[in-house]
C-alpha cells in the first residue's frame, strides 16, 4: 500500500525543526550605568517573589516608596566604576562565554544567551533558538550552587515563556554543579595559576558567597549547604599545594535588616586585618563571571576595608569567566547534559 503525501497549501507557515538549541542564562544588568537603568533593572529584580519573600502587600509599597527612589543612584555610581567598552562586565563575559562554547560545540548545536533580568531576556532567546529550529533546548543557569532565588527563578521565566507558546520546545535543565569534580578541578586550577601569579603570598585566602537570608536556609534551600561544599572541596583540593595557606569562607551583598548568611565577607576582612593578616586574596566560587559584585564590593569596597582595618596585601581573583578552565567545564557539563540529543 502506498501513502501519498499531500502538498501543503501555499498559506501553510514554514517550520524548521530538528536542531539542538543551548541558552546560558545569568542573572542580569542594568542596560547603562545610570540611575534610570539601574532603577529599572532594580524594579523587575526586587519585585520578583523568589527573591524578596515579604508578602506583596508589605513589599511593593516599601520597593516603590523608597528603595527605587534613593538606591539607583548609590548603584549607578558602583557599576560606573566597573562599566566597560563593551557595557556590562557580567553581560559582556556571559556573551564571550556563549561564543566560546558555540566554537567548542560546533554547528551541531546553537548557542545563546539571555538574562533573568533586563536584556537580552530568557522568553525572547527561547523563541530565537525556536525560530532557528530548535526543538529541543537545554537551560543553563549559570549558578554553580542551587538557590529558589537564582536557579528556581529562572526556571519561572522559562515556564512563563512556555506557557505563552503554543507549539512548545523540549527542555533539559543544567543541574547545580556545586560539587561537580569538572567545577572543582576548573577552580582549583585557575585558583592555583592566579595566586601563584601574585606579587605576594597571601596568608588567607577568602572564598566570598553572595548573602542570602538566614531563613532561607531554615526554609529548605540548599544554597548554604552548597556553598560551603563547594569551599571545603576547593580547600581540600588547594590544601597539598599551598600548605600553609588558610581558606576561609563568607558571605557577601547583604541588603535590608533580616538576618543574612555569616560570617559577613565585610566583617571577615576587617577583623583578619586587625588580628594581624597582612596578605590576603579572595575568589569568588559562587560567581561564574566577574560583575559588580566581584569588580566593585570586593575588588574596591573589600580592599577599603581590609587596608583601612590594617591590612597590607590584598587581591581579588578573577571568575572563571571565558577562560579556558572555566569553558572547559561548561563544555563538559552541557556535553553530558545533551547526551542522546546531540
Amino acid at each position: 500500500m502506498t501513502v501519498s503525501q499531500t502538498a501543503l497549501p501555499p498559506s501553510h507557515p514554514a517550520v524548521t525543526v530538528g536542531k539542538v538549541g543551548v541558552l546560558l542564562v545569568n542573572l542580569g544588568t542594568p542596560q547603562a550605568a545610570t540611575p534610570a537603568a539601574v532603577r529599572t533593572y532594580l524594579a523587575q529584580f526586587l519585585s520578583d517573589p523568589r527573591v524578596v519573600e515579604i508578602p506583596r502587600a508589605i513589599w511593593l509599597p516599601i520597593l516603590h516608596g523608597i528603595i527605587l527612589r534613593t538606591r539607583p543612584a548609590k548603584s549607578a555610581h558602583a557599576y560606573a566604576q566597573v562599566w566597560t567598552e563593551e557595557g556590562s562586565p557580567l553581560a559582556a563575559i556571559t556573551r564571550a562565554q556563549a561564543v566560546a562554547l558555540q566554537a567548542r560545540l560546533g554547528e551541531g548545536v546553537t548557542v545563546r544567551w539571555g538574562m533573568r533580568y533586563g536584556q537580552p531576556a530568557i522568553a525572547g532567546e527561547i523563541e530565537a533558538l525556536k525560530s532557528q529550529g530548535c526543538d529541543r533546548i537545554l537551560i543553563c543557569p549559570l549558578y554553580p550552587q542551587y538557590s529558589g532565588a537564582t536557579t528556581a527563578s529562572v526556571m519561572d521565566a522559562v515556564g512563563a515563556a512556555l506557557a505563552a507558546m503554543r507549539w512548545q520546545p523540549a527542555i533539559r535543565t543544567l543541574p547545580p554543579y556545586h560539587d561537580d569534580p569538572a567545577h572543582i578541578a576548573a577552580l582549583t586550577s585557575d585558583v592555583t595559576r592566579q595566586l601563584q601569579a601574585l606579587p605576594f603570598v597571601p596568608e588567607v585566602l577568602l572564598l566570598s558567597f553572595h548573602g542570602m537570608p538566614e531563613r532561607t536556609l531554615h526554609l529548605g534551600d540548599p544554597y548554604h549547604c552548597q556553598c560551603r561544599k563547594t569551599a571545603r572541596l576547593l580547600g581540600e583540593a588547594l590544601a597539598p599545594l599551598f600548605p600553609v595557606l588558610r581558606v576561609e569562607t563568607a558571605f557577601q551583598s547583604r541588603f535590608g535588616r533580616a538576618k543574612w548568611l555569616d560570617p559577613s565577607t565585610e566583617a571577615v576582612l576587617e577583623a583578619e586585618a586587625k588580628k594581624g593578616t597582612r596578605k590576603l586574596a579572595i575568589v569568588a566560587p559562587g560567581f561564574s563571571a566577574d560583575c559588580v559584585e566581584t569588580l566593585e564590593e570586593l575588588a574596591i569596597r573589600g580592599r577599603e576595608v581590609f587596608v583601612e582595618a590594617g591590612g597590607q596585601d590584598f587581591s581579588v581573583l578573577s571568575c572563571l569567566n571565558a577562560g579556558e578552565e572555566g569553558m572547559a567545564m561548561i563544555e563538559t557539563l552541557v556535553r553530558r547534559e545533551l547526551s542522546g540529543w546531540a
